[in-house]
């Protein structure tokens, strides 16, 4: 059995900042992308941002570009997304997953954690 622990979340204010941090305890391929997607209740999970295992590349929703980083430290088999001028919109439970390639859908991602809430209040 493999898990993925997501961790960071908090609540906080409106143009603060927040590091999340992604564990997976399976083995990640140079082949494989992880990415961060959030939800929000009653909302579908939508792309935040993904980095390929392999190289720097990086990929960004646009609602997310230009204030959140994502990144990684392959030692550890971890993932962080710094979040920056957060917004109350930014508000949702933040996931990581693990996919065979670059993607914005989340069905094609596995190995799901529990999530970490992230709340901004304005």
């Amino acid at each position: 059995q493999v898990d993925m622990v997501e961790f960071g979340g908090g609540l906080v204010q409106a143009g603060d900042s927040l590091r999340l941090s992604c564990v997976y305890s399976g083995r990640i391929f140079s082949s494989h992308v992880m990415g961060w997607f959030r939800q929000a209740p009653g909302k579908e999970r939508e792309f935040v941002a993904a980095t390929r295992w392999s190289d720097s590349r990086t990929y960004y929703s646009d609602s997310v570009k230009g204030r959140f980083t994502i990144s990684k430290e392959k030692a550890k088999n971890t993932v962080f997304l710094q979040m920056n001028s957060l917004k109350p919109e930014d508000t949702a439970i933040y996931y990581c997953g693990k996919a065979n390639g670059y993607d914005t859908d989340p069905r094609s991602y596995r190995d799901w954690g529990q999530g970490t809430q992230v709340t901004v209040s304005s």
